[in-house]
């Protein structure tokens, strides 16, 4: 009781006078609250990370200056995966004002509309959070004949020079981000790659020299359809473009929608007002053309489609740009966006197919053929619906987070995730040491139905699939989507890899663009636990490990290990004779464990499709009825590894 009274007592006589008001500097606030300048920190593990936000807002400004007719070309260096520079060759920062544009807030020269009509950086802050950012940011700007050249760490001057030259004239900029704030940070080559190429989409003759290799697009969003679809369309892709506007779209044999979208060169990951208007008005003009009574969905069902448009001072719903916010295409007038789309879709799309009556009646026929299955599953739909309308009220499978990536609002959308598990014991595990707050957890009943080959019917049929995706909210598309990682999370054996691949086939045959936007991750779990007691240790080895030591909370400094190599790192770090625990199974793995491997340091590996990868045909072998050809390779293939030991004993001997 005295206690609490003295508590009180302290709490009540702590000041608040003029003292505890701080004005933070620009760069200050930038590296105190980095969140809401590039959104989530991460280590260059996944495409949404903080480290390719800088990149991006760098690259951004290269891009304004081609849009305003100044600079074809883009020189892109990766040093080490660590360090980047950047170089264009546009009209350069005005020389005068080179410092205060890449370090002061709010001051650009995108706010004058004459100078950017259509610019992605309007808000005066990219730049200038890239600076505050790095450890060691440089800018140079170049402009006929005359050089200066900044050089900052952590957004603090430390060096300025100026001086003549004779480069061509635009803009260089360096940076290297600060490892303190990235953790264990790398910038992964295929992200940028993919990166650069939507640039490239979007801006045709524009080149991008990345580490030497160039990258280029002839046919805009043309290029970005073929080179993104992993099955061919039904119909050469239709490409249709005006002053600000371009679209292109075909129909594949999937199922579901695939929408790719841009505004100012900007990728739209979660589409916004513009992808909302395409989707809308493309659905209306097919079916005001056929003059048919037709439901959207069977007309939609299997569109890829891109729309790119260019819009004066865009608003975004947050400063990472993925969805854009913009009613009108120009602000406080100008036409709406629905309409600005709508007018362009329904004049253009309906002229190319009255001028292309072949490729109107495959169309039709694709629709026809949605419509037919639709209808047949109907009555089985509706159960399963009503069936679902129960679950979410009480889903015995599944155990909820309070955040969600389809909420309204809130700053940890982005993390929301949910882990597909097998069986009790390891849905136990995650479920007792889990943030309750972006972690939500879907127990699976043993293994899946192997659904390859089979039509949608089966997602209404199967209870477990038809609960799956009512948990996820993807009948209708991504819009919708309740997590934004969809996690499988198995245990490291033949069972656990059976189950992730009939995990994954689910997804690949009813919904590939949860695959195709990144959406869709594999848990890697740690094979083995190494643990040494500290005084068995010795002293020499318990130096070297002192950190280790530090946050050990038992007398135990534990390691765990993905892999056999790091087993074999950690009983040589941690011996002599240490002790090391094979984990079987998640459910083997405590829950005060487990958190560790779901927290902050999780380790996941993200599942992605190219067109490179034969898709069909891998998924007709693997999870396909030819049981004969599998059966033989195995046996062709099959190592014994007795049987090597046994050749090594044997050759040794000779010798």
């Amino acid at each position: 009781m005295e206690e609490t009274i003295h508590q009180t007592q302290t709490a009540a006589t702590v000041s608040y006078t003029e003292e505890n008001i701080r004005h933070l500097s620009d760069m200050e606030h930038v590296r105190t609250r980095p969140g809401m300048y590039i959104g989530r920190l991460g280590d260059g593990s996944q495409a949404e990370d903080g480290i390719y936000v800088l990149l991006k807002e760098v690259v951004d400004n290269c891009i304004d200056e081609f849009k305003m007719g100044a600079g074809k070309r883009i020189d892109i260096q990766m040093e080490d995966n660590l360090r980047v520079s950047v170089r264009d060759y546009g009209r350069g920062i005005p020389l005068g004002s080179l410092v205060d544009a890449v370090s002061m807030l709010n001051t650009g020269g995108k706010y004058d509309t004459k100078a950017f009509k259509k610019s992605v950086g309007l808000n005066g802050v990219g730049a200038k959070a890239v600076n505050a950012l790095s450890t060691r940011f440089i800018a140079r700007s170049v402009r006929d004949g005359q050089m200066r050249e900044a050089t900052f760490a952590k957004g603090e001057l430390v060096n300025d020079v100026t001086g003549t030259t004779d480069e061509e004239n635009g803009t260089y900029i360096f940076f290297e981000p600060d490892n303190s704030l990235f953790l264990n940070y790398h910038f992964r080559p295929e992200f940028i790659e993919t990166m650069l190429r939507n640039y490239t989409y979007l801006n045709t003759g524009l080149a991008i020299y990345y580490n030497g290799h160039r990258i280029i697009s002839r046919n805009g969003l043309e290029d970005l359809l073929n080179d993104n679809m992993t099955s061919q369309g039904l119909y050469p892709i239709i490409h249709l473009k005006d002053e600000d506007i371009e679209i292109a779209f075909t129909h594949s044999p999937q199922y579901g929608e695939e929408y790719y979208s841009f505004v100012n060169g900007q990728h739209t990951t979660q589409g916004g007002t513009h992808q909302s208007a395409f989707k809308e008005h493309i659905a209306r003009t097919i079916k005001e053309f056929y003059g048919k009574n037709m439901e959207f969905q069977d007309i939609r069902n299997g569109l890829v489609a891109a729309i790119a448009i260019n819009i004066e001072e865009p608003l975004f719903e947050s400063q990472t740009k993925i969805k854009l916010g913009s009613l009108t295409t120009i602000p406080d007038g100008g036409i709406s966006i629905d309409k600005f789309v709508g007018d362009f879709v329904k004049e253009q799309v309906d002229n190319y197919l009255h001028k292309n009556t072949d490729i109107a009646d495959i169309i039709i026929q694709k629709i026809t053929e949605n419509e037919k299955e639709r209808k047949a599953i109907a009555g089985v739909t509706k159960l399963a619906r009503e069936r679902a309308k129960k679950a979410n009220l009480h889903n015995r499978k599944l155990r909820d987070c309070r955040i969600h990536l389809n909420d309204a609002k809130g700053d940890l959308k982005e993390d929301s995730s949910i882990f597909i598990t097998e069986g009790d014991s390891a849905s136990g595990s995650i479920t007792k040491s889990r943030d309750v707050t972006t972690q939500a957890v879907f127990s699976l009943r043993g293994k899946p139905l192997n659904c390859f080959g089979l039509t949608k019917k089966v997602v209404y049929e199967n209870e477990e699939f038809n609960l799956l995706q009512a948990a996820l909210n993807i009948e209708d598309g991504l819009d919708g989507l309740r997590y934004n990682k969809v996690i499988v999370a198995t245990d490291a054996d033949v069972d656990g890899m059976h189950i992730r691949l009939l995990m994954i086939t689910f997804f690949l045959q009813f919904f590939p663009e949860l695959i195709k936007k990144g959406h869709v991750y594999i848990l890697q779990t740690p094979l083995f636990r190494v643990r040494n007691r500290k005084n068995k240790i010795g002293k020499q080895k318990l130096k070297e490990l002192e950190e280790e030591a530090k946050a050990a909370k038992s007398d135990f400094i534990t390691r765990y290990c993905y892999s056999d190599e790091e087993r074999v790192a950690a009983i040589e770090a941690l011996g002599p004779d240490p002790e090391i625990t094979r984990f079987k199974g998640l459910g083997e793995i405590s829950p005060d464990e487990f958190k560790h491997f779901i927290g902050p340091d999780i380790r996941l590996e993200q599942v992605s499709l190219h067109k490179s990868d034969q898709v069909k045909e891998l998924l007709e072998y693997y999870m396909g009825k030819n049981t004969m050809e599998r059966q033989n390779f195995i046996i062709n293939n099959l190592v014994i590894e007795e049987d090597r030991a046994e050749e090594d004993e044997t050759a040794e001997t000779a010798i």
